[in-house]
Protein backbone atom coordinates (compact mmCIF):
# COMPACT_ATOMS: atom_id res chain seq x y z
CA UNK A 1 0.00 0.00 0.00
CA UNK A 2 1.39 3.09 -0.68
CA UNK A 3 1.63 5.72 1.18
CA UNK A 4 0.53 9.07 1.62
CA UNK A 5 -1.80 11.91 1.92
CA UNK A 6 -1.97 15.25 1.11
CA UNK A 7 -4.08 18.02 0.25
CA UNK A 8 -5.75 18.95 -3.06
CA UNK A 9 -3.15 22.37 -4.06
CA UNK A 10 -4.40 24.44 -6.97
CA UNK A 11 -4.84 23.17 -10.40
CA UNK A 12 -3.23 24.92 -13.75
CA UNK A 13 -3.38 23.52 -16.83
CA UNK A 14 0.44 22.62 -16.99
CA UNK A 15 1.61 20.59 -14.42
CA UNK A 16 3.89 22.07 -11.69
CA UNK A 17 6.43 19.96 -9.43
CA UNK A 18 4.55 20.63 -6.51
CA UNK A 19 6.11 19.32 -2.79
CA UNK A 20 4.07 21.16 0.13
CA UNK A 21 0.93 19.38 2.05
CA UNK A 22 -1.58 20.72 3.62
CA UNK A 23 -4.61 19.66 5.42
CA UNK A 24 -7.80 21.09 3.33
CA UNK A 25 -11.03 18.53 2.43
CA UNK A 26 -9.96 18.60 -1.00
CA UNK A 27 -13.55 16.73 -1.57
CA UNK A 28 -15.01 20.24 -1.85
CA UNK A 29 -12.56 21.86 -4.47
CA UNK A 30 -12.78 20.49 -8.07
CA UNK A 31 -10.84 21.51 -11.55
CA UNK A 32 -12.90 24.49 -12.83
CA UNK A 33 -12.81 22.04 -16.00
CA UNK A 34 -14.37 18.85 -13.99
CA UNK A 35 -17.52 18.20 -15.64
CA UNK A 36 -17.89 20.68 -17.65
CA UNK A 37 -20.45 20.36 -20.34
CA UNK A 38 -19.44 19.88 -24.16
CA UNK A 39 -15.94 20.47 -23.29
CA UNK A 40 -13.36 18.29 -24.31
CA UNK A 41 -11.49 18.44 -21.11
CA UNK A 42 -9.83 15.65 -19.19
CA UNK A 43 -8.96 16.02 -15.11
CA UNK A 44 -6.30 14.23 -13.92
CA UNK A 45 -5.75 13.48 -10.52
CA UNK A 46 -1.36 14.07 -9.47
CA UNK A 47 -0.13 13.05 -6.61
CA UNK A 48 3.06 15.18 -4.87
CA UNK A 49 5.77 12.73 -5.48
CA UNK A 50 7.63 12.61 -8.77
CA UNK A 51 6.98 9.73 -9.98
CA UNK A 52 3.12 10.42 -9.90
CA UNK A 53 3.88 13.84 -11.56
CA UNK A 54 5.77 12.23 -14.27
CA UNK A 55 2.66 9.70 -15.26
CA UNK A 56 0.58 12.89 -15.48
CA UNK A 57 2.76 15.41 -17.33
CA UNK A 58 3.38 12.23 -20.45
CA UNK A 59 -0.27 11.61 -20.34
CA UNK A 60 -1.38 15.15 -20.47
CA UNK A 61 1.30 15.73 -23.42
CA UNK A 62 -0.03 13.49 -25.17
CA UNK A 63 -3.60 14.01 -24.41
CA UNK A 64 -2.97 17.93 -25.30
CA UNK A 65 -1.16 17.34 -28.55
CA UNK A 66 -1.99 14.20 -30.09
CA UNK A 67 -5.69 14.08 -29.48
CA UNK A 68 -7.24 17.51 -28.72
CA UNK A 69 -8.22 17.76 -25.41
CA UNK A 70 -7.56 20.63 -22.89
CA UNK A 71 -6.14 18.91 -19.27
CA UNK A 72 -6.65 20.30 -16.06
CA UNK A 73 -4.39 18.65 -13.15
CA UNK A 74 -5.64 18.37 -9.48
CA UNK A 75 -3.01 17.62 -6.55
CA UNK A 76 -4.34 15.10 -4.41
CA UNK A 77 -3.14 12.77 -2.39
CA UNK A 78 -4.04 8.83 -2.03
CA UNK A 79 -7.31 8.55 -0.21
CA UNK A 80 -8.82 11.84 -0.76
CA UNK A 81 -8.36 11.25 -4.13
CA UNK A 82 -10.35 8.30 -4.50
CA UNK A 83 -13.37 10.77 -2.60
CA UNK A 84 -12.99 13.02 -5.50
CA UNK A 85 -12.89 10.23 -8.61
CA UNK A 86 -16.11 8.98 -7.27
CA UNK A 87 -17.71 12.28 -7.48
CA UNK A 88 -16.49 12.82 -10.68
CA UNK A 89 -14.23 15.81 -9.84
CA UNK A 90 -11.29 14.48 -11.33
CA UNK A 91 -11.47 11.77 -14.17
CA UNK A 92 -8.58 9.75 -13.44
CA UNK A 93 -5.65 8.88 -11.19
CA UNK A 94 -2.80 7.34 -12.52
CA UNK A 95 -0.64 5.39 -10.16
CA UNK A 96 -2.79 4.08 -7.21
CA UNK A 97 -0.50 1.73 -4.48
CA UNK A 98 -3.29 -0.40 -3.22
CA UNK A 99 -6.19 1.01 -1.43
CA UNK A 100 -8.81 -2.25 -0.71
CA UNK A 101 -10.80 -0.46 1.23
CA UNK A 102 -11.28 2.43 -0.96
CA UNK A 103 -11.36 -0.16 -3.82
CA UNK A 104 -14.45 -2.20 -2.30
CA UNK A 105 -16.51 0.73 -1.47
CA UNK A 106 -16.02 2.82 -4.65
CA UNK A 107 -15.34 -0.32 -7.25
CA UNK A 108 -17.38 -2.97 -6.03
CA UNK A 109 -20.19 -1.72 -4.13
CA UNK A 110 -21.18 1.59 -5.49
CA UNK A 111 -19.65 1.12 -8.78
CA UNK A 112 -18.67 5.08 -8.69
CA UNK A 113 -15.25 4.41 -9.91
CA UNK A 114 -14.01 1.53 -12.94
CA UNK A 115 -10.31 0.08 -12.79
CA UNK A 116 -8.07 1.56 -15.38
CA UNK A 117 -5.39 -1.46 -15.22
CA UNK A 118 -1.95 -1.42 -14.25
CA UNK A 119 0.23 1.17 -14.92
CA UNK A 120 3.18 -1.00 -15.86
CA UNK A 121 5.59 -0.27 -12.78
CA UNK A 122 5.42 -2.41 -9.60
CA UNK A 123 6.42 0.01 -6.73
CA UNK A 124 7.87 -1.10 -3.02
CA UNK A 125 8.29 0.33 -0.19
CA UNK A 126 11.35 -0.66 2.10
CA UNK A 127 14.18 0.72 4.57
CA UNK A 128 17.53 1.56 2.51
CA UNK A 129 20.55 2.38 3.90
CA UNK A 130 23.97 4.23 1.39
CA UNK A 131 25.28 1.67 -0.33
CA UNK A 132 28.81 2.89 1.21
CA UNK A 133 27.46 2.05 4.20
CA UNK A 134 26.44 -1.08 3.51
CA UNK A 135 29.95 -1.96 2.14
CA UNK A 136 31.96 -0.72 5.38
CA UNK A 137 29.25 -2.57 7.50
CA UNK A 138 27.70 -6.01 5.75
CA UNK A 139 25.85 -7.05 8.67
CA UNK A 140 23.51 -3.46 8.95
CA UNK A 141 21.33 -4.78 5.72
CA UNK A 142 19.33 -7.01 7.85
CA UNK A 143 17.07 -5.78 10.49
CA UNK A 144 18.14 -7.47 13.56
CA UNK A 145 21.37 -6.13 13.44
CA UNK A 146 20.21 -2.50 13.60
CA UNK A 147 20.23 -1.65 17.22
CA UNK A 148 24.25 -2.50 16.82
CA UNK A 149 24.52 0.79 14.82
CA UNK A 150 21.92 2.78 16.46
CA UNK A 151 24.53 5.19 17.61
CA UNK A 152 25.58 5.49 14.02
CA UNK A 153 22.12 7.23 13.25
CA UNK A 154 21.66 9.66 16.08
CA UNK A 155 20.95 13.19 15.32
CA UNK A 156 19.65 16.19 17.37
CA UNK A 157 16.15 15.20 15.62
CA UNK A 158 16.37 11.78 17.15
CA UNK A 159 17.61 11.98 20.85
CA UNK A 160 19.56 9.57 22.61
CA UNK A 161 18.57 7.16 19.69
CA UNK A 162 18.94 5.96 15.56
CA UNK A 163 17.20 8.27 13.36
CA UNK A 164 14.40 6.27 11.10
CA UNK A 165 13.85 9.06 7.83
CA UNK A 166 10.88 9.25 6.31
CA UNK A 167 9.47 11.65 4.49
CA UNK A 168 5.77 13.93 4.60
CA UNK A 169 3.80 13.08 8.02
CA UNK A 170 1.15 12.90 5.55
CA UNK A 171 2.33 10.07 4.10
CA UNK A 172 0.36 6.58 4.92
CA UNK A 173 3.50 4.17 7.02
CA UNK A 174 4.02 1.75 9.11
CA UNK A 175 7.54 2.81 10.09
CA UNK A 176 6.61 3.52 13.34
CA UNK A 177 4.75 0.21 14.20
CA UNK A 178 7.77 -1.77 13.12
CA UNK A 179 9.90 0.48 15.29
CA UNK A 180 7.78 -0.94 18.27
CA UNK A 181 6.95 -4.55 17.20
CA UNK A 182 10.91 -4.81 16.09
CA UNK A 183 11.79 -3.19 19.24
CA UNK A 184 14.21 -1.00 17.58
CA UNK A 185 16.11 1.94 19.44
CA UNK A 186 15.22 4.26 16.70
CA UNK A 187 12.84 7.46 16.36
CA UNK A 188 10.86 7.95 13.30
CA UNK A 189 11.46 11.69 11.86
CA UNK A 190 9.33 13.22 8.99
CA UNK A 191 11.72 15.07 7.13
CA UNK A 192 8.45 16.38 5.61
CA UNK A 193 8.00 15.84 2.12
CA UNK A 194 9.59 13.73 -0.98
CA UNK A 195 11.97 16.68 -1.78
CA UNK A 196 12.75 17.78 1.36
CA UNK A 197 14.21 13.90 1.95
CA UNK A 198 15.61 13.83 -1.31
CA UNK A 199 17.87 17.05 -0.28
CA UNK A 200 18.51 15.20 3.19
CA UNK A 201 19.58 11.96 2.00
CA UNK A 202 21.63 14.21 -0.82
CA UNK A 203 23.59 16.04 1.81
CA UNK A 204 24.06 12.82 3.80
CA UNK A 205 25.58 11.18 0.58
CA UNK A 206 27.99 13.81 -0.30
CA UNK A 207 29.39 14.07 3.19
CA UNK A 208 29.56 10.03 3.32
CA UNK A 209 27.45 9.97 6.46
CA UNK A 210 25.42 7.34 7.96
CA UNK A 211 21.55 7.34 7.10
CA UNK A 212 18.70 4.98 7.11
CA UNK A 213 15.68 5.73 5.50
CA UNK A 214 11.91 4.78 4.78
CA UNK A 215 12.22 5.08 0.81
CA UNK A 216 10.53 3.56 -2.42
CA UNK A 217 11.47 2.17 -6.06
CA UNK A 218 10.90 3.31 -8.86
CA UNK A 219 12.60 6.09 -8.40
CA UNK A 220 14.94 8.05 -10.16
CA UNK A 221 17.08 9.32 -6.87
CA UNK A 222 18.29 5.81 -6.89
CA UNK A 223 20.77 6.99 -9.75
CA UNK A 224 22.36 9.69 -7.72
CA UNK A 225 22.71 7.82 -4.60
CA UNK A 226 22.89 3.89 -4.50
CA UNK A 227 21.19 2.62 -1.96
CA UNK A 228 21.51 -0.94 -0.44
CA UNK A 229 17.46 -2.20 1.36
CA UNK A 230 17.36 -3.31 4.51
CA UNK A 231 16.25 -6.87 5.32
CA UNK A 232 12.87 -6.41 7.25
CA UNK A 233 11.05 -9.93 8.53
CA UNK A 234 8.91 -11.51 4.94
CA UNK A 235 6.02 -10.30 3.65
CA UNK A 236 3.04 -12.55 4.14
CA UNK A 237 -0.51 -12.10 3.10
CA UNK A 238 -2.46 -10.42 5.48
CA UNK A 239 0.71 -9.47 8.42
CA UNK A 240 -0.17 -5.55 7.89
CA UNK A 241 -3.82 -6.00 8.36
CA UNK A 242 -3.39 -4.59 11.87
CA UNK A 243 -1.92 -0.99 11.40
CA UNK A 244 -0.78 -1.26 15.15
CA UNK A 245 0.71 -4.99 15.03
CA UNK A 246 2.55 -4.68 11.93
CA UNK A 247 6.14 -6.49 12.22
CA UNK A 248 6.88 -7.60 8.46
CA UNK A 249 8.26 -5.66 5.33
CA UNK A 250 5.97 -3.57 2.78
CA UNK A 251 4.88 -5.66 -0.23
CA UNK A 252 5.63 -5.23 -3.38
CA UNK A 253 2.55 -3.79 -5.85
CA UNK A 254 1.55 -3.54 -8.87
CA UNK A 255 0.71 -0.18 -9.47
CA UNK A 256 -2.72 0.32 -10.94
CA UNK A 257 -5.02 3.03 -12.56
CA UNK A 258 -9.04 4.11 -12.02
CA UNK A 259 -11.14 6.22 -13.44
CA UNK A 260 -14.42 7.72 -12.72
CA UNK A 261 -17.08 5.13 -14.14
CA UNK A 262 -19.26 7.82 -15.93
CA UNK A 263 -15.95 9.06 -17.45
CA UNK A 264 -14.52 4.96 -18.07
CA UNK A 265 -18.04 4.53 -20.61
CA UNK A 266 -18.12 8.13 -21.97
CA UNK A 267 -14.57 9.45 -21.95
CA UNK A 268 -14.17 8.63 -25.28
CA UNK A 269 -10.69 8.55 -27.11
CA UNK A 270 -9.27 10.22 -24.01
CA UNK A 271 -10.69 7.52 -21.80
CA UNK A 272 -9.71 4.70 -24.06
CA UNK A 273 -6.29 6.24 -24.05
CA UNK A 274 -5.42 6.32 -20.35
CA UNK A 275 -7.11 2.75 -20.31
CA UNK A 276 -3.60 1.63 -22.34
CA UNK A 277 -1.28 4.23 -20.93
CA UNK A 278 1.41 1.42 -19.48
CA UNK A 279 4.67 2.30 -19.37
CA UNK A 280 8.06 0.72 -17.79
CA UNK A 281 9.91 1.28 -14.74
CA UNK A 282 12.78 3.21 -17.09
CA UNK A 283 10.20 4.88 -18.57
CA UNK A 284 9.04 6.52 -15.18
CA UNK A 285 12.43 7.11 -13.99
CA UNK A 286 13.84 8.58 -17.28
CA UNK A 287 11.31 11.81 -16.70
CA UNK A 288 11.45 11.86 -13.24
CA UNK A 289 15.06 12.26 -13.57
CA UNK A 290 14.47 14.71 -16.16
CA UNK A 291 11.58 16.79 -14.09
CA UNK A 292 13.53 16.07 -10.33
CA UNK A 293 17.35 15.87 -11.08
CA UNK A 294 17.97 18.08 -14.25
CA UNK A 295 14.91 20.53 -13.36
CA UNK A 296 13.47 20.28 -16.64
CA UNK A 297 9.05 21.33 -16.58
CA UNK A 298 7.24 18.61 -16.45
CA UNK A 299 5.99 20.22 -19.72
CA UNK A 300 9.40 19.96 -21.43
CA UNK A 301 10.35 16.29 -19.97
CA UNK A 302 7.56 14.91 -21.49
CA UNK A 303 7.52 16.19 -24.55
CA UNK A 304 11.65 14.83 -24.92
CA UNK A 305 10.14 11.64 -24.07
CA UNK A 306 7.45 11.82 -26.16
CA UNK A 307 9.66 12.67 -28.97
CA UNK A 308 12.18 9.63 -28.66
CA UNK A 309 9.47 6.94 -27.05
CA UNK A 310 6.73 6.87 -30.18
CA UNK A 311 6.72 3.67 -30.78
CA UNK A 312 5.69 3.18 -27.16
CA UNK A 313 3.20 5.89 -27.28
CA UNK A 314 1.56 4.89 -30.25
CA UNK A 315 0.15 1.90 -29.43
CA UNK A 316 -2.05 3.41 -26.08
CA UNK A 317 -3.63 5.44 -29.23
CA UNK A 318 -4.73 2.48 -31.33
Amino acid sequence: MRIRKTAVIAAASSLALLTGCGAADMTKQASPFANAQGAKTVTLSVQSWVGAQSNVAVAQYILEHELGYRVDTVQVDEVPAWDALSQGRVDALLEDWGHPEQEQRYVKDKKTIAAGGGLGVTGHIGWFVPTYLAKQHPDITNWKNLNKYADLFRTPESGNKGQLMDGSPSYVTNDKALVKNLKLDYQVVFAGSEAAQITQMKQFAKEKKPFLTYWYSPQWLFKKVPMTEVKLPPYKEGCDADPEKVACAYPHTPLQKYLNADFAKKGGKAAAFLKKFRWTTEDQNEVSLMIADKKMTPEDAAKKWVDSHESTWRKWLS
